[in-house]
């Protein structure tokens, strides 16, 4: 295998964490204003991700950080052809964290409900953009011979990316549901169950057409067995969710969700390899883990800085879920609830 490849797998794995981690804090979000019937709930709801939420965002920051280092090509031509859709992404998760920090300055309902619903707003604009997103940089999109961008932003909602955009929403409201169940109790907990129930079928639904759309859409199952098996195993996943739920082991639940995620993302790697970019244009246009990356040099010296560093990173993150794994009851004292 050589430093190209290493490299592409790397920032698959970086994606990975990141929607599989910031997948339910985006889940838990969009839940808050339905979930929290007064604001003691929605105090519990947002204490569950309140220790790990910013530090999951780092995930995004590391995959995006390392995809302008070993494929600046790649990096140039997404950020500036998506510029649009990423900014709004970038809004939406500023108007998050700034709700998270503000919505308990003041005691009044409004002026925190206000606040529920930019979180809500904040959470759901990310998670559907990169539905959108994913789907365009698998179906394609027009990119000329010098890797520029050359559609505008409206060209990236076409009926494939908006449906891929939904599949996203659904998937981190499940993966959110399922989160609140381990980290809840008692009437919250049982809410929470019975949202994830609910939203598993219109999950599963979705899904399934998003996939069939994208075999016919896009080119990524005619790219070998990977992303056939990757795609299978994450169906399998999903639907092993509703015995898990109705079995109350929503342990098994989530571990099954974050499967999910895992071989969806693996099923779009899989499926681009070794193109990280596809040309509606021209295939001869596709920028791939070669002509998009950066020197054999650089490459190495990325391997070993991020061999060395990137145990000490994981170990800390488990570390910090570990200490903070304990359920949040909705009858926890006010003073121990940190939003």
């Amino acid at each position: 295998m050589d430093l190209n490849t290493l490299w592409f797998i790397l920032i698959m794995v970086l994606f990975i964490g990141y929607f599989f981690l910031e997948g339910f804090d985006y889940g838990v979000g969009m839940l808050l204003p339905f979930l929290g019937k007064d604001d003691k709930q929605r105090r519990v709801i947002i204490n569950t991700i309140g220790a790990h939420w910013d530090g999951n965002e780092v995930w995004l920051l590391t995959a995006g950080g390392a995809t302008f280092a070993a494929f600046p090509n790649w990096y140039a031509t997404l950020f500036s052809g998506f510029y649009i859709a990423l900014v709004l992404m970038l809004l939406g998760l500023i108007v998050r964290a700034v709700s998270f920090e503000y919505r308990s300055k003041e005691e009044s309902w409004s002026w925190r409900n206000k606040f529920d619903w930019l979180i809500f707003i904040g959470s759901f604009l990310p998670a559907f953009l990169w539905g959108v997103a994913v789907s365009n940089i698998i179906r394609g999109v027009p990119i000329n011979a010098r890797m520029d961008y050359v559609g505008g932003f409206f060209n990236l909602l076409n009926p494939f990316a908006l449906v891929g955009g939904i599949a996203f929403v659904l998937l981190f409201i499940l993966h959110g549901a399922i989160f609140l169940s381990l980290k809840t109790t008692n009437d919250m907990l049982e809410s929470a169950r019975n949202i994830a129930k609910k939203y598993w079928l219109y999950t599963l639904v979705v899904i399934v057409v998003y996939v069939i759309y994208a075999f016919f859409a896009t080119g990524i199952y005619q790219n070998g067995a990977l992303p056939i098996i990757a795609t299978i195993i994450a169906a399998l996943a999903l639907i092993s969710v509703t015995y898990f739920l109705k079995a109350k082991k929503e342990g098994w639940a989530f571990v099954m969700t974050a499967l999910t995620i895992v071989f969806v993302v693996a099923t779009v790697f899989s499926g681009l390899y070794p193109n990280v970019m596809i040309s509606s244009i021209e295939p001869a246009f596709n920028l791939t883990v070669y002509n998009a990356s950066s020197s054999a040099y650089t490459l190495k010296v990325m391997t070993i800085v991020t061999l060395i560093l990137i145990p000490f990173v994981l170990v800390y993150q488990a570390w910090s879920y570990y200490i903070f794994r304990q359920r949040i009851s909705s009858k926890e004292d006010e003073s121990k609830l940190e939003y």
